[in-house]
């Protein structure tokens, strides 16, 4: 097992792995649900429930096809809806494994705590957040305030921001996203705690990472924000800089690694409670064979 601090409430462990939006299971006749330490047998299968980030999927998607290669008596049944939507069936204890592109919330600890459940926090991967637009838009590069600006509607026009004479169309992740929440509080907020911004209410609110992409592609007025790993060559990659006297860093996994790029982020996956058995052996799997997939799939890994 991974070694992690006990005095981390919930406590992170470093394991690369993340979640999913797809449903995995095949059920047959002879599956049952069964308790996560209670052995696997040739004639039952043992289902593990996990839901959450929609920025994990793919990730999450090639991991469970891995495992459950490996160990034909593991169904892993995965549905998405958002980080805040995993984050509420733990709750609800409703849930085996939630995976996160946002941190626990101290209220939804409490929440937690208050029906018996004590969540644990495991840093799985890490990930740039890209901004985005359209391949033929002029502007390749922004920085925090011009982003902030534009997303909350002070700044309105490509023009204003060196490009064209167009108005900007703007699209976000919905706010039970981990990166939109993300997103907002880093780049928007610009990390200030006492800052009280929102996206503008034009921002159009797309319910998953291919949407935003899918859009980017197609509108050259449009400005998105997604996980790198959905980034395609039909979009183009914006420079970022906390400051106007730069440095402006495009997103990589070398920009993450080394801490030049400034909007990246852990990956994160909850327990209820310190994980036995089969769960603990499949998040020990993703530290080791599973971190193979992560760069394959545009995530950063943690080793």
């Amino acid at each position: 097992m991974c070694e992690h601090s006990p005095s981390v409430e919930p406590r992170r462990r470093r394991l690369v792995a993340g979640f999913f939006v797809l449903v995995l299971v095949v059920l047959h006749a002879g599956c049952a649900r069964r308790p996560p330490d209670v052995p696997v047998t040739p004639d039952a299968a043992v289902i593990i429930e996990n839901k959450g980030s929609d920025t994990m999927v793919n990730l999450a998607l090639a991991w469970a096809e891995a495992y459950m290669a490996l160990r034909p008596q593991v169904r892993i049944s995965v549905t998405g809806g958002g980080s805040g939507t995993g984050i509420a069936s733990l709750i609800n204890g409703t849930v085996d494994i939630v995976n996160a592109s946002r941190g626990i919330e101290p209220v939804e600890i409490e929440a937690a705590e208050r029906r018996g459940i004590s969540p644990v926090e495991f840093t799985v991967a890490r990930d740039a957040i890209a901004v985005i637009v359209h391949p033929d838009n002029p502007v390749d590069r922004l920085t925090f305030q011009q982003i902030s600006d534009i997303y909350t509607g002070r700044i309105r026009n490509w023009e204003e921001v060196g490009g064209e004479r167009r108005p900007i169309v703007l699209l976000s992740r919905e706010s039970n996203s981990g990166t939109y929440v993300y997103f907002l509080d880093t780049v928007i907020r610009m990390g200030d705690e006492e800052s009280d911004l929102l996206f503008s209410p034009d921002a159009l609110l797309m319910p998953s990472s291919e949407g935003i992409t899918a859009e980017v592609s197609e509108n050259p007025n449009a400005i998105g924000y997604d996980g790198l790993g959905y980034v395609t060559p039909e979009q183009k990659l914006v420079a970022v800089a906390r400051r106007a006297e730069g440095p402006f860093v495009l997103p990589s996994e070398a920009t993450v690694v080394d801490g030049s790029y400034p909007i990246a982020r852990p990956l994160y996956v909850y327990t209820a409670g310190e994980p036995t058995s089969l769960i603990a052996a499949y998040l020990a799997w993703m530290v080791d064979e599973g971190q193979e997939i992560v760069s394959e799939l545009g995530f950063v890994p943690i080793q």
